[in-house]
Protein backbone atom coordinates (compact mmCIF):
# COMPACT_ATOMS: atom_id res chain seq x y z
CA UNK A 1 0.00 0.00 0.00
CA UNK A 2 1.18 3.76 -0.61
CA UNK A 3 2.40 5.26 1.98
CA UNK A 4 -0.04 8.18 3.71
CA UNK A 5 0.05 11.06 1.64
CA UNK A 6 2.12 9.31 -0.97
CA UNK A 7 -0.04 7.93 -3.77
CA UNK A 8 -0.18 10.80 -6.05
CA UNK A 9 3.62 10.54 -6.23
CA UNK A 10 3.88 6.75 -7.60
CA UNK A 11 1.54 7.24 -9.96
CA UNK A 12 3.81 6.16 -13.20
CA UNK A 13 4.69 9.02 -15.36
CA UNK A 14 4.14 7.72 -19.01
CA UNK A 15 1.87 10.49 -20.60
CA UNK A 16 3.24 12.26 -23.45
CA UNK A 17 2.22 15.25 -25.42
CA UNK A 18 -0.31 13.33 -28.01
CA UNK A 19 -1.93 11.04 -25.33
CA UNK A 20 -2.62 14.10 -23.55
CA UNK A 21 -4.03 15.45 -26.51
CA UNK A 22 -6.32 12.61 -27.20
CA UNK A 23 -7.83 12.20 -23.97
CA UNK A 24 -8.40 16.03 -23.76
CA UNK A 25 -9.90 15.84 -27.24
CA UNK A 26 -11.64 12.48 -25.98
CA UNK A 27 -13.09 14.18 -23.24
CA UNK A 28 -14.33 17.16 -25.17
CA UNK A 29 -16.21 15.51 -27.87
CA UNK A 30 -18.44 13.63 -26.20
CA UNK A 31 -22.27 13.28 -27.32
CA UNK A 32 -22.78 16.72 -26.99
CA UNK A 33 -21.93 18.16 -30.47
CA UNK A 34 -24.67 15.31 -31.34
CA UNK A 35 -27.52 16.48 -29.63
CA UNK A 36 -26.73 20.19 -28.85
CA UNK A 37 -25.78 21.61 -32.26
CA UNK A 38 -29.40 20.93 -33.46
CA UNK A 39 -30.70 23.25 -30.61
CA UNK A 40 -28.33 25.65 -31.43
CA UNK A 41 -29.60 26.12 -34.93
CA UNK A 42 -32.97 26.46 -33.03
CA UNK A 43 -31.48 29.58 -31.41
CA UNK A 44 -29.55 31.10 -34.15
CA UNK A 45 -30.09 29.10 -37.75
CA UNK A 46 -27.07 30.08 -39.90
CA UNK A 47 -24.94 31.55 -37.68
CA UNK A 48 -24.18 28.83 -35.69
CA UNK A 49 -20.54 28.76 -36.47
CA UNK A 50 -20.40 31.98 -35.00
CA UNK A 51 -21.51 30.45 -32.07
CA UNK A 52 -18.97 27.80 -31.92
CA UNK A 53 -16.17 30.83 -31.47
CA UNK A 54 -18.09 32.43 -28.76
CA UNK A 55 -18.54 29.01 -26.54
CA UNK A 56 -14.64 28.97 -27.41
CA UNK A 57 -13.88 32.50 -26.29
CA UNK A 58 -16.12 31.66 -22.62
CA UNK A 59 -14.61 28.37 -22.27
CA UNK A 60 -10.99 29.23 -23.29
CA UNK A 61 -11.53 32.59 -20.53
CA UNK A 62 -12.77 30.39 -17.89
CA UNK A 63 -9.80 27.83 -18.25
CA UNK A 64 -7.00 30.90 -18.01
CA UNK A 65 -6.49 30.09 -14.43
CA UNK A 66 -5.76 26.65 -15.02
CA UNK A 67 -3.52 27.22 -17.59
CA UNK A 68 -1.50 29.82 -15.98
CA UNK A 69 -1.27 26.94 -12.15
CA UNK A 70 -0.40 23.93 -15.15
CA UNK A 71 1.91 26.47 -16.58
CA UNK A 72 3.85 27.20 -13.09
CA UNK A 73 3.22 23.88 -10.74
CA UNK A 74 2.23 20.27 -11.35
CA UNK A 75 -0.94 19.64 -9.27
CA UNK A 76 -0.97 16.29 -8.58
CA UNK A 77 -4.14 16.13 -7.71
CA UNK A 78 -5.55 18.21 -10.61
CA UNK A 79 -8.56 19.99 -9.69
CA UNK A 80 -8.60 19.19 -5.99
CA UNK A 81 -4.66 20.56 -5.83
CA UNK A 82 -5.86 23.76 -7.09
CA UNK A 83 -8.58 24.34 -4.68
CA UNK A 84 -6.60 23.50 -1.88
CA UNK A 85 -3.51 25.94 -2.35
CA UNK A 86 -5.60 28.69 -3.84
CA UNK A 87 -9.00 28.58 -1.39
CA UNK A 88 -7.43 26.50 1.59
CA UNK A 89 -8.80 23.36 3.29
CA UNK A 90 -12.15 23.55 3.82
CA UNK A 91 -13.08 24.52 0.20
CA UNK A 92 -11.08 21.20 -0.77
CA UNK A 93 -13.34 19.00 1.72
CA UNK A 94 -16.41 20.62 0.19
CA UNK A 95 -14.86 20.13 -3.26
CA UNK A 96 -14.00 16.22 -2.25
CA UNK A 97 -17.57 15.54 -2.07
CA UNK A 98 -18.56 17.28 -4.83
CA UNK A 99 -15.87 15.40 -7.46
CA UNK A 100 -16.60 12.54 -5.82
CA UNK A 101 -20.69 13.01 -6.44
CA UNK A 102 -19.77 14.13 -10.06
CA UNK A 103 -18.30 10.96 -11.52
CA UNK A 104 -21.33 8.98 -11.89
CA UNK A 105 -22.46 9.95 -15.24
CA UNK A 106 -19.72 7.08 -16.28
CA UNK A 107 -22.69 5.38 -16.70
CA UNK A 108 -24.65 7.59 -18.93
CA UNK A 109 -21.85 7.16 -21.96
CA UNK A 110 -21.84 3.52 -21.72
CA UNK A 111 -25.84 3.61 -21.97
CA UNK A 112 -26.34 6.33 -24.84
CA UNK A 113 -23.57 3.86 -26.55
CA UNK A 114 -26.08 1.11 -26.48
CA UNK A 115 -28.72 3.20 -27.54
CA UNK A 116 -26.79 4.02 -30.73
CA UNK A 117 -25.63 0.30 -31.03
CA UNK A 118 -29.63 -0.97 -31.07
CA UNK A 119 -30.16 1.72 -33.28
CA UNK A 120 -28.13 1.08 -36.05
CA UNK A 121 -27.64 -2.87 -36.17
CA UNK A 122 -31.52 -3.58 -34.51
CA UNK A 123 -30.06 -6.04 -31.98
CA UNK A 124 -28.75 -6.53 -28.46
CA UNK A 125 -29.78 -5.81 -25.30
CA UNK A 126 -28.86 -2.25 -23.93
CA UNK A 127 -28.48 -2.96 -20.19
CA UNK A 128 -25.74 -5.55 -21.45
CA UNK A 129 -24.21 -3.68 -24.10
CA UNK A 130 -23.49 -0.92 -21.76
CA UNK A 131 -22.19 -3.23 -18.89
CA UNK A 132 -19.96 -4.49 -21.24
CA UNK A 133 -18.30 -1.55 -22.01
CA UNK A 134 -17.93 -0.74 -18.87
CA UNK A 135 -16.07 -3.53 -18.10
CA UNK A 136 -14.10 -3.13 -20.75
CA UNK A 137 -12.72 0.13 -20.12
CA UNK A 138 -12.45 -0.67 -16.50
CA UNK A 139 -10.04 -3.20 -16.85
CA UNK A 140 -8.30 -0.94 -19.30
CA UNK A 141 -7.50 1.48 -17.34
CA UNK A 142 -6.74 -0.90 -14.38
CA UNK A 143 -3.72 -2.65 -16.47
CA UNK A 144 -1.95 1.22 -16.74
CA UNK A 145 -2.65 4.83 -17.74
CA UNK A 146 -0.46 4.12 -20.78
CA UNK A 147 -2.48 1.30 -21.57
CA UNK A 148 -5.91 3.49 -21.76
CA UNK A 149 -3.49 6.70 -23.60
CA UNK A 150 -2.88 3.65 -26.74
CA UNK A 151 -7.05 3.09 -26.74
CA UNK A 152 -7.37 6.33 -26.76
CA UNK A 153 -4.97 7.32 -29.48
CA UNK A 154 -6.97 4.91 -31.74
CA UNK A 155 -10.33 6.35 -30.93
CA UNK A 156 -9.55 9.92 -31.13
CA UNK A 157 -7.81 9.14 -34.61
CA UNK A 158 -11.13 7.67 -36.18
CA UNK A 159 -13.45 9.91 -34.40
CA UNK A 160 -11.58 12.87 -36.09
CA UNK A 161 -11.44 11.13 -39.75
CA UNK A 162 -15.12 10.57 -39.02
CA UNK A 163 -15.84 14.20 -38.27
CA UNK A 164 -13.89 15.01 -40.81
CA UNK A 165 -15.48 13.11 -43.39
CA UNK A 166 -19.32 14.45 -42.33
CA UNK A 167 -17.85 17.97 -43.00
CA UNK A 168 -15.91 17.09 -46.53
CA UNK A 169 -19.23 15.34 -48.04
CA UNK A 170 -21.13 17.86 -46.72
CA UNK A 171 -19.78 21.08 -48.12
CA UNK A 172 -20.64 19.95 -51.77
CA UNK A 173 -24.48 20.03 -50.00
CA UNK A 174 -24.49 23.57 -48.72
CA UNK A 175 -27.32 25.28 -50.27
CA UNK A 176 -25.80 28.90 -52.03
CA UNK A 177 -28.18 30.83 -49.68
CA UNK A 178 -26.47 30.38 -46.33
CA UNK A 179 -25.59 33.89 -45.53
CA UNK A 180 -29.05 35.38 -47.11
CA UNK A 181 -31.74 32.54 -45.47
CA UNK A 182 -31.61 31.41 -41.98
CA UNK A 183 -29.09 33.43 -40.90
CA UNK A 184 -28.92 35.07 -36.92
CA UNK A 185 -32.81 34.00 -36.55
CA UNK A 186 -33.10 34.70 -33.42
CA UNK A 187 -31.06 38.38 -33.36
CA UNK A 188 -27.50 38.93 -31.74
CA UNK A 189 -29.56 37.59 -28.57
CA UNK A 190 -29.82 34.34 -30.07
CA UNK A 191 -26.73 33.94 -31.15
CA UNK A 192 -25.14 34.53 -27.35
CA UNK A 193 -27.89 32.16 -26.21
CA UNK A 194 -26.72 29.43 -28.76
CA UNK A 195 -22.65 30.33 -27.96
CA UNK A 196 -23.49 29.72 -23.96
CA UNK A 197 -25.23 26.72 -25.14
CA UNK A 198 -22.50 25.13 -27.05
CA UNK A 199 -19.93 25.87 -23.83
CA UNK A 200 -21.22 22.52 -23.26
CA UNK A 201 -19.83 21.02 -26.14
CA UNK A 202 -16.26 22.92 -26.26
CA UNK A 203 -15.59 22.33 -22.69
CA UNK A 204 -13.79 19.52 -21.15
CA UNK A 205 -10.16 20.15 -22.15
CA UNK A 206 -8.76 21.14 -18.61
CA UNK A 207 -9.82 18.02 -17.03
CA UNK A 208 -6.50 16.67 -18.30
CA UNK A 209 -5.18 18.82 -15.37
CA UNK A 210 -6.02 15.80 -13.16
CA UNK A 211 -3.64 13.77 -15.20
CA UNK A 212 -0.66 16.25 -14.20
CA UNK A 213 1.17 13.15 -11.81
CA UNK A 214 1.19 10.85 -14.80
CA UNK A 215 2.36 12.85 -17.52
CA UNK A 216 6.09 12.74 -18.50
CA UNK A 217 6.18 17.18 -18.92
CA UNK A 218 3.02 18.50 -17.20
CA UNK A 219 4.85 22.27 -16.66
CA UNK A 220 5.36 22.13 -20.67
CA UNK A 221 2.70 20.11 -22.03
CA UNK A 222 -0.49 20.39 -20.18
CA UNK A 223 -1.10 24.00 -20.37
CA UNK A 224 -0.82 24.01 -24.28
CA UNK A 225 -2.97 20.48 -24.51
CA UNK A 226 -5.54 22.61 -22.82
CA UNK A 227 -5.55 25.74 -25.44
CA UNK A 228 -5.07 23.46 -28.46
CA UNK A 229 -7.67 21.18 -28.30
CA UNK A 230 -10.09 23.63 -27.09
CA UNK A 231 -9.79 25.83 -29.77
CA UNK A 232 -8.84 22.60 -32.33
CA UNK A 233 -12.32 21.18 -31.80
CA UNK A 234 -14.07 24.28 -31.65
CA UNK A 235 -13.04 25.13 -35.40
CA UNK A 236 -13.55 21.06 -36.22
CA UNK A 237 -16.83 22.17 -34.84
CA UNK A 238 -17.74 25.56 -37.08
CA UNK A 239 -16.99 23.29 -39.88
CA UNK A 240 -19.57 20.73 -39.21
CA UNK A 241 -21.95 23.67 -37.79
CA UNK A 242 -22.14 25.20 -41.84
CA UNK A 243 -22.70 21.89 -42.86
CA UNK A 244 -25.40 20.75 -40.31
CA UNK A 245 -26.94 24.14 -40.76
CA UNK A 246 -26.42 24.65 -44.40
CA UNK A 247 -27.46 21.50 -46.54
CA UNK A 248 -31.53 21.50 -45.40
CA UNK A 249 -34.03 24.42 -44.72
CA UNK A 250 -33.15 25.72 -40.96
CA UNK A 251 -36.72 24.55 -40.04
CA UNK A 252 -36.27 21.21 -41.26
CA UNK A 253 -32.69 20.78 -38.93
CA UNK A 254 -33.94 22.85 -36.07
CA UNK A 255 -33.33 21.13 -32.61
CA UNK A 256 -32.80 17.74 -34.63
CA UNK A 257 -29.92 15.10 -33.79
CA UNK A 258 -26.86 15.66 -36.58
CA UNK A 259 -27.53 12.01 -37.83
CA UNK A 260 -30.14 13.31 -39.37
CA UNK A 261 -28.29 15.73 -41.49
CA UNK A 262 -25.60 12.95 -42.07
CA UNK A 263 -28.22 10.70 -43.24
CA UNK A 264 -28.99 12.87 -46.11
CA UNK A 265 -25.50 14.11 -47.62
CA UNK A 266 -23.43 10.29 -46.80
CA UNK A 267 -23.96 6.99 -48.52
CA UNK A 268 -25.38 4.04 -46.23
CA UNK A 269 -21.54 2.90 -45.70
CA UNK A 270 -20.14 6.18 -44.54
CA UNK A 271 -23.11 7.34 -42.71
CA UNK A 272 -22.92 3.72 -40.58
CA UNK A 273 -19.12 4.91 -40.45
CA UNK A 274 -19.75 7.94 -39.12
CA UNK A 275 -22.45 7.27 -36.58
CA UNK A 276 -19.77 4.68 -34.99
CA UNK A 277 -16.91 6.25 -35.28
CA UNK A 278 -18.07 9.71 -34.80
CA UNK A 279 -20.94 9.21 -32.39
CA UNK A 280 -20.45 5.63 -30.57
CA UNK A 281 -16.55 6.39 -30.65
CA UNK A 282 -17.39 9.99 -29.26
CA UNK A 283 -19.01 8.54 -26.52
CA UNK A 284 -16.54 5.71 -25.53
CA UNK A 285 -13.78 8.32 -25.80
CA UNK A 286 -14.59 10.54 -23.12
CA UNK A 287 -15.51 6.94 -20.96
CA UNK A 288 -12.33 6.10 -21.36
CA UNK A 289 -10.47 9.68 -20.38
CA UNK A 290 -13.05 9.84 -17.03
CA UNK A 291 -11.90 6.40 -15.95
CA UNK A 292 -8.60 7.96 -16.31
CA UNK A 293 -8.66 11.63 -14.72
CA UNK A 294 -11.68 11.00 -12.63
CA UNK A 295 -9.88 8.98 -9.81
CA UNK A 296 -6.81 11.36 -9.06
CA UNK A 297 -8.59 14.04 -7.52
CA UNK A 298 -10.23 11.72 -5.00
CA UNK A 299 -6.84 9.90 -5.11
CA UNK A 300 -5.21 12.76 -3.11
CA UNK A 301 -8.65 13.86 -1.23
CA UNK A 302 -7.58 10.35 0.65
CA UNK A 303 -3.66 11.38 0.82
CA UNK A 304 -4.91 14.04 2.75
CA UNK A 305 -7.06 13.00 5.03
CA UNK A 306 -10.20 12.94 3.64
CA UNK A 307 -11.59 9.79 2.47
CA UNK A 308 -9.88 6.44 4.14
CA UNK A 309 -6.21 6.49 2.96
CA UNK A 310 -7.32 2.64 2.04
CA UNK A 311 -9.17 4.02 -0.47
CA UNK A 312 -5.46 5.10 -2.18
CA UNK A 313 -4.45 1.56 -2.76
CA UNK A 314 -2.39 1.40 -5.93
CA UNK A 315 -1.48 -1.60 -8.26
CA UNK A 316 1.85 -3.24 -7.37
CA UNK A 317 2.57 -3.41 -10.86
CA UNK A 318 0.75 -1.10 -12.67
CA UNK A 319 0.01 2.05 -10.22
CA UNK A 320 -3.41 2.30 -10.89
CA UNK A 321 -5.70 3.28 -8.41
CA UNK A 322 -7.66 0.07 -8.47
CA UNK A 323 -10.03 0.51 -5.15
CA UNK A 324 -11.52 3.93 -6.45
CA UNK A 325 -11.88 2.21 -10.16
CA UNK A 326 -13.79 -0.62 -8.70
CA UNK A 327 -15.86 1.89 -6.71
CA UNK A 328 -16.57 4.26 -10.08
CA UNK A 329 -17.07 0.64 -12.00
CA UNK A 330 -19.14 -0.76 -9.48
CA UNK A 331 -21.61 2.40 -9.06
CA UNK A 332 -22.46 2.57 -12.77
CA UNK A 333 -22.61 -1.17 -13.00
CA UNK A 334 -25.81 -0.42 -10.08
CA UNK A 335 -26.79 2.63 -12.05
CA UNK A 336 -27.12 0.96 -15.53
CA UNK A 337 -28.85 -2.58 -13.98
CA UNK A 338 -31.18 -0.31 -11.48
CA UNK A 339 -32.21 2.08 -14.48
CA UNK A 340 -31.60 4.94 -12.03
CA UNK A 341 -31.73 8.37 -13.77
CA UNK A 342 -27.93 9.14 -14.16
CA UNK A 343 -28.83 12.76 -15.31
CA UNK A 344 -31.15 14.02 -12.63
CA UNK A 345 -27.80 12.51 -10.29
CA UNK A 346 -25.41 14.82 -12.76
CA UNK A 347 -26.94 17.48 -12.32
CA UNK A 348 -27.71 17.33 -9.02
CA UNK A 349 -23.59 18.90 -9.34
CA UNK A 350 -23.45 20.78 -12.09
CA UNK A 351 -24.21 24.27 -10.28
CA UNK A 352 -21.41 23.07 -7.53
CA UNK A 353 -18.52 21.53 -10.20
CA UNK A 354 -19.15 25.07 -12.44
CA UNK A 355 -18.65 27.07 -9.15
CA UNK A 356 -15.48 25.04 -8.03
CA UNK A 357 -13.84 26.75 -11.55
CA UNK A 358 -15.12 30.17 -10.17
CA UNK A 359 -13.22 29.59 -6.95
CA UNK A 360 -10.43 29.20 -8.74
CA UNK A 361 -10.75 32.27 -10.90
CA UNK A 362 -11.15 34.32 -8.05
CA UNK A 363 -8.22 33.45 -6.37
CA UNK A 364 -5.89 32.91 -8.93
CA UNK A 365 -4.50 36.33 -8.09
CA UNK A 366 -2.54 34.03 -5.10
CA UNK A 367 -0.90 31.94 -7.56
CA UNK A 368 2.38 34.09 -7.99
CA UNK A 369 3.00 34.12 -3.82
CA UNK A 370 2.02 29.99 -3.89
CA UNK A 371 4.34 29.07 -6.15
CA UNK A 372 7.05 32.13 -6.57
CA UNK A 373 9.78 29.58 -8.26
CA UNK A 374 7.00 28.20 -10.59
CA UNK A 375 5.61 31.76 -11.68
CA UNK A 376 8.69 33.37 -12.16
CA UNK A 377 9.83 30.27 -14.24
CA UNK A 378 6.64 30.10 -16.08
CA UNK A 379 5.99 30.74 -20.28
CA UNK A 380 2.61 32.56 -18.75
CA UNK A 381 4.03 34.63 -16.18
CA UNK A 382 1.98 38.00 -16.31
CA UNK A 383 2.28 41.44 -14.81
CA UNK A 384 0.12 42.09 -11.71
CA UNK A 385 -2.70 44.62 -13.91
CA UNK A 386 -2.73 41.36 -16.78
CA UNK A 387 -3.43 39.50 -13.85
CA UNK A 388 -5.96 41.53 -12.84
CA UNK A 389 -7.31 41.68 -15.78
CA UNK A 390 -7.54 37.90 -16.19
CA UNK A 391 -9.07 37.03 -12.82
CA UNK A 392 -11.94 39.75 -13.82
CA UNK A 393 -12.20 38.07 -17.52
CA UNK A 394 -11.66 34.15 -16.37
CA UNK A 395 -14.39 34.77 -13.26
CA UNK A 396 -17.05 36.76 -15.47
CA UNK A 397 -17.14 33.80 -18.10
CA UNK A 398 -17.01 31.14 -15.20
CA UNK A 399 -20.21 33.47 -13.49
CA UNK A 400 -22.31 33.53 -16.82
CA UNK A 401 -21.18 29.72 -17.21
CA UNK A 402 -22.87 28.87 -13.61
CA UNK A 403 -25.71 31.01 -14.76
CA UNK A 404 -26.41 29.07 -17.82
CA UNK A 405 -26.50 26.04 -15.83
CA UNK A 406 -29.30 27.27 -13.76
CA UNK A 407 -31.32 28.56 -16.10
CA UNK A 408 -31.21 24.87 -17.62
CA UNK A 409 -32.08 23.43 -14.49
CA UNK A 410 -35.61 23.18 -12.59
CA UNK A 411 -36.45 24.54 -9.28
CA UNK A 412 -36.18 20.76 -7.74
CA UNK A 413 -32.58 20.12 -9.38
CA UNK A 414 -31.52 24.07 -8.01
CA UNK A 415 -32.86 22.72 -4.46
CA UNK A 416 -30.60 19.36 -4.82
CA UNK A 417 -27.51 21.32 -5.60
CA UNK A 418 -27.87 23.63 -2.48
CA UNK A 419 -28.55 20.40 -0.62
CA UNK A 420 -25.62 18.56 -1.80
CA UNK A 421 -23.90 22.08 -1.23
CA UNK A 422 -24.98 21.79 2.75
CA UNK A 423 -23.97 17.86 3.01
CA UNK A 424 -20.42 18.81 1.76
CA UNK A 425 -19.91 21.76 4.08
CA UNK A 426 -21.07 19.58 6.89
CA UNK A 427 -18.42 17.00 5.82
CA UNK A 428 -15.96 19.28 5.32
CA UNK A 429 -16.07 20.52 9.14
CA UNK A 430 -16.41 16.74 10.50
CA UNK A 431 -13.32 15.68 9.06
CA UNK A 432 -11.55 19.03 9.12
CA UNK A 433 -9.63 17.98 12.03
CA UNK A 434 -7.95 14.49 10.80
CA UNK A 435 -6.71 16.27 7.33
CA UNK A 436 -3.08 17.29 6.83
CA UNK A 437 -3.23 19.15 4.05
CA UNK A 438 0.16 18.65 2.93
CA UNK A 439 1.14 20.70 -0.68
CA UNK A 440 0.15 18.31 -3.65
CA UNK A 441 2.01 20.36 -6.35
CA UNK A 442 5.24 20.31 -7.51
CA UNK A 443 7.34 23.19 -8.98
CA UNK A 444 9.84 22.51 -11.57
CA UNK A 445 12.04 25.07 -12.53
CA UNK A 446 14.57 24.02 -14.42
Amino acid sequence: MAKQGDSTKQLKKTLGFWDLMSTAIGQIIGAGIMTLLGAAIALTGRSVPIAFIISAVLVVGFSIPKILICGAVCVRGGEYTMIAMLAGKRMAGIYTVVNALSNLSLAMFSLSFASYFISLFHFGDEKIIALILNTVFFIVNIIGVDVMAKFQNIIVILLCVALGVFAAFGVSHIQPDYLTSGFMTNGIGGLFQAGGLLTFAVGGGTVIANLSAEAKNPIRDIPLVMIVSTLAVALVYGAIGVVAAGVLPVEQVAGINLATVAENILSRPLYVFFIVCGAMFALISTLNAQFAWATKPILQGCDDGWLPQKLAYLHPKYKTPVVLLAILYVLAVVCIISGLSISILGNLCLILTTFAVAIICAFIWKLPQISPAGWEKSKFKSSKPMLTFILIFSTACAVFNIWLNVMQLSTTLIIGNVVLLIIAVIFAEMRLKHVDLSPSYEEIVD
